[in-house]
């Protein structure tokens, strides 16, 4: 996820009346939704990755089409709950996309010690100090909004993320057995006395780098995968440039 050059973003902690700069737990960048069988396209940047997109039955099709018009990519339903974690995805592609939204979803980003349980959980064995690493941003964001280093979520603040699209690309060619993961999200606060926060944080992109191994989705930040890492354009959901690209908006199952 985050390294030294870690986007920024405002995050109002409802409750608290403190507007703070939160570290996002993201690092890489791209996603262009890969579903197996379909063709291929070029990456935007370089080293380009193999990307596979949206079925494109012809060009004028594509140039019109937009996130918000395609049908939205159904996320599979977890089998199972562990160590504050949805658990049970799938091998494929909408496996590993369905891992990383729940994942952003449940991260416990204001708990250090929740954040690291969750952490070992998903995180690779492979991923040397990833682990480590996060929680040190989640300790820097609580002091920066004048809470102890360590401790849970104010008490009486709950917060929600809603993940609104993805961008999904292979790191490793037609395997796909790492990938990585940009999604678009919104993040909201209810305050104690259940009213809503004044300034969500909206409209911001985060990813992360997934591969498969034991039998599931773990979070790696290996050099060589991270090296492979390549940027998206802007998600709008009436952009077709957006869905050329690869973002397609995301539902859970029903």
């Amino acid at each position: 996820m985050s390294d030294s050059k870690t986007r920024k973003a405002r995050l109002t902690l409802a409750g608290l009346g403190i507007l703070v700069v939160g570290a996002l737990v993201g690092g890489g960048v791209t996603a262009a939704t890969m579903l197996e069988g379909e063709e291929p396209r070029p990456g935007k940047s370089s080293p380009a990755p193999t990307m596979v997109g949206p079925s494109t039955p012809s060009e004028s099709w594509q140039a019109a089409m937009t996130p918000d018009k395609a049908r939205k990519l159904v996320l599979e339903k977890p089998t199972g709950q562990k160590d504050g974690l949805s658990t049970g995805f799938s091998k494929g592609p909408v496996g590993a996309i369905s891992t990383a939204v729940y994942f952003w979803e449940e991260y416990a980003f204001l708990d250090d010690q929740k954040a690291r349980q969750q952490l070992e959980a998903i995180g690779s064995s492979d991923a040397e100090g990833y682990v480590d690493e996060q929680v040190s941003e989640v300790r820097k964001l609580r002091e920066k909004v004048g809470l102890p280093p360590s401790g849970g979520t104010p008490a009486g603040i709950t917060f929600s993320t809603t993940v609104n699209a993805v961008r999904a690309t292979s790191l490793t060619g037609t395997e796909g057995k790492v990938v990585q993961i940009w999604m678009n999200y919104d993040r909201y606060a209810t305050k104690a006395d259940g009213s809503p926060d004044d300034e969500p944080l909206k409209d911001e992109d985060t990813d992360l780098l997934l591969k498969w191994q034991d039998g599931a989705w773990k979070i790696t930040n290996e050099p060589e995968h991270r090296e492979k890492r390549s940027f998206p354009r802007a998600y709008f959901p009436d952009s077709n440039v957006s869905w050329a690209d690869g973002w397609q908006q995301v539902r859970h199952a029903d």
